[in-house]
């Protein structure tokens, strides 16, 4: 199975909390953190990837060591096989730490890297997935699958924030429980909703 997750934010205190980016009603940043761990691997198995699309974590400490080395400890409890793509907030350095440590899960690496985007195809969509939302305008069976924008979200039907913040989610009849990867299933859904709703607003 393929999952769809992004700004996940591991160890960020100053999103904690209801504002304006996000919703996260915890009681720390650690609370958060094993939240998500919980909610991802109730989903996700052992074999299954999970395209994460940046911004994987925020921790301000020192040396820079020290701060890939707790992310590569989260990282590693999680189920599944990450495709990570860099957000604005993860580094070059900690991709290269992470490649460093990278290591055959089942038949393939945990991990995986790219700079900029990824293109897929599922269910008969071709789907291009970023960390930043890509303007796309109307391009026949292509929708960008993003993260970035925490609570927001872009008023085309192209653009699906698949952050676990996102306003997106709301296209779902059922709650998914914070920091849950989205599947396939609930991505279609969004989809097919998110296009039922604009046809709605001509």
């Amino acid at each position: 199975m393929q999952y769809f997750t992004s700004d996940t934010h591991f160890f960020h205190e100053q999103l904690v909390g209801v504002n304006d980016f996000s919703n996260r009603d915890f009681i720390d940043a650690e609370d958060m953190n094993e939240t998500i761990i919980r909610n991802w691997n109730t989903r996700v198995n052992a074999d299954d990837i999970v395209y994460h699309l940046g911004d994987i974590a925020m921790l301000h400490t020192r040396p820079a060591k020290v701060v890939y080395q707790r992310i590569f400890e989260v990282l590693n409890q999680l189920n599944g096989h990450l495709i990570l793509i860099k957000g604005n907030h993860d580094s070059r350095d900690l991709f290269k730490y992470l490649d460093k440590h990278n290591y055959i899960y089942g038949n393939r690496p945990k991990f995986e890297f790219h700079d900029v985007g990824v293109l897929i195809k599922m269910n008969h969509r071709q789907y291009y997935l970023t960390h930043y939302p890509m303007m796309l305008g109307i391009v026949k069976q292509i929708i960008n699958l993003h993260g970035h924008l925490h609570r927001y979200t872009v008023p085309i039907k192209e653009n699906v924030n698949v952050g676990p913040d996102s306003g997106d989610l709301d296209y779902l009849t059922e709650d998914v429980p914070f920091g849950t990867p989205l599947s396939e299933t609930e991505i279609e859904k969004i989809v097919e909703q998110k296009y039922i709703d604009f046809a709605k607003r001509k």
